[in-house]
């Protein structure tokens, strides 16, 4: 159904390093990379799905209340990895690691960027 979602930023260098550390434990890696914009996607997609940009207005970027990105982890180990280079990357914490109410194998973890865009890593595998 999506075919990509944008987050703002206003410093696109510290969002690349935040995003090149946090991503890649998910199996997504950039693909592309301007002064203006970064794009993400998993080997072998052809086209970027998640960018992270500088306002086209020029204004300054900011977070949505309720707004929120879930990426998706094949291992329980992967969202653990996520939380902990997110937070050592200068990320905040949103909620450690563990299984959440909304079903059985939801294991998820929450953090905010940089920019305080709200983010998580979703594993639904049994383990």
């Amino acid at each position: 159904m999506l075919l990509y979602v944008t987050l703002g930023t206003n410093d696109i260098d510290q969002a690349r390093r935040f995003y090149d550390i946090v991503l890649p434990l998910l199996g997504y890696r950039r693909q592309r990379h301007s002064e203006e914009e970064i794009g993400y996607s998993a080997d072998g997609d052809t086209r970027c799905r998640l960018w992270i940009v500088t306002p086209f207005n020029r204004r300054r970027a900011s977070n949505g209340n309720g707004s929120m990105v879930a990426l998706h982890a094949e291992r329980r180990a992967d969202v653990d990895a996520f939380h902990a280079a997110a937070l050592a990357a200068g990320g905040v914490d949103e909620g450690a690691p563990g299984l959440r109410p909304f079903h059985a194998n939801f294991y998820a973890a929450y953090v905010r960027d940089p920019d305080g865009n709200k983010l998580s890593a979703v594993c639904e595998n049994p383990e």
